[in-house]
């Protein structure tokens, strides 16, 4: 693979937009793929993605399409930035088109749906033998977008991709670190959405800082349960995919996740909240893989729970909350997972 390769990045969304237009910022020849013909056709002529970040000016040397297969044919590496509900569908479309040399990265979050695994292991299957590598990490894409510092992490099983896709990332405002804890990385960017949402009803019904910061330590502790008990790194749910991501999400009122949670706390149906975002809310989807996975090895994860509960509309914000505060005191750390 050259030092500065050809990339195809599936989604125009604003995460999809803005990392194209860091790749491009850093000499890197780069596609922005959207399936929507009519809005790439807008994108190209005004340089702008009006419906996802009508505030950024797309660099000159962006090329934008909505050809896939000559996009996927032309790349080196193939960056997929989709909501996760899309991912299985979108690697059945390139597959015919990948080059045998090309490397798969992505920066979708999230379980596959249909099937509640990991999004690694869909590419696995989809796509053997491939390079693959995951982008995640504590990251808003207007922010990215504005050129305001941001540090995200690249995993993958294969250390030299890792290194290639964080190399073709890493500028002076976007640091990109790299690791190899697939597991760990990918629990990390779908458990935090389910999470936000307890921060968010708990700020949005006026609960105060103190238990925001409680829900905060309290989730990750139920994050680095799960973690362990698939075989992820703590290091890495203690680090920009786990930790950093979680705070972001939880705190920074541009996660939508957090942005459900806040409409729900202030009394807003789950239908009428969603349609109030107008995008994809992967925590109504993954607090159901994260409970999926808990049953599997017979883990309490309350805070999950109860979000999935009231996402699912078998409770109200209210009484997850007295359930939460009922709930028997006991040690912080069981002695099991202080060994762990």
């Amino acid at each position: 693979m050259s030092t500065k390769p050809t990339v195809a990045v599936l989604g125009a969304g604003s995460w999809g937009t803005a990392l194209a237009a860091v790749l491009a910022r850093n000499g890197v020849a780069t596609t922005l793929w959207g399936r929507d013909a009519d809005a790439v056709a807008r994108m190209r002529q005004t340089r702008r993605n009006a419906r996802y970040l009508p505030e950024l000016e797309l660099p000159a040397a962006l090329a934008v399409s909505a050809d896939l297969a000559a996009c996927v044919r032309a790349a080196n590496v193939v960056l997929i930035v989709t909501p996760s509900h899309a991912f299985a569908g979108l690697l059945d479309a390139i597959a015919p088109h990948f080059p045998a040399d090309a490397g798969l990265a992505w920066a979708t979050k999230g379980f596959d749906p249909p099937s509640g695994r990991f999004l690694h292991e869909i590419v696995a299957q989809r796509l053997p033998g491939t390079p693959a590598a995951i982008v995640t990490g504590p990251s808003f894409a207007r922010e990215v977008a504005q050129g305001l510092p941001t540090a995200v992490t690249v995993h993958s099983a294969n250390a030299a991709f890792a290194q290639a896709v964080a190399d073709l990332l890493h500028d002076s405002h976007f640091r990109a670190y790299t690791g190899a804890d697939m597991i760990g990385a990918e629990l990390g960017g779908a458990m935090k959405n389910v999470l936000a949402v307890a921060t968010g009803v708990a700020d949005g019904m006026h609960l105060g800082l103190n238990a925001r910061a409680g829900l905060i330590t309290r989730g990750l502790n139920e994050m680095l349960r799960l973690g362990a008990a698939l075989g992820a790194r703590a290091e890495t749910l203690m680090g920009l995919a786990g930790l950093g991501d979680l705070v972001l999400t939880c705190t920074g009122d541009l996660s939508r996740n957090r942005r459900l949670g806040l409409a729900l706390g202030r009394g807003v149906g789950l239908a009428q909240a969603v349609a109030e975002i107008g995008q994809v809310v992967e925590s109504v989807e993954t607090a159901d893989n994260v409970m999926r996975l808990a049953q599997r090895f017979d883990l309490d994860l309350p805070i999950a729970s109860g979000v999935q509960r009231v996402l699912r509309e078998e409770i109200t914000p209210a009484e997850g909350l007295r359930e939460l505060l009922a709930r028997e005191q006991k040690p912080e750390y069981t002695q099991q997972f202080l060994k762990n």
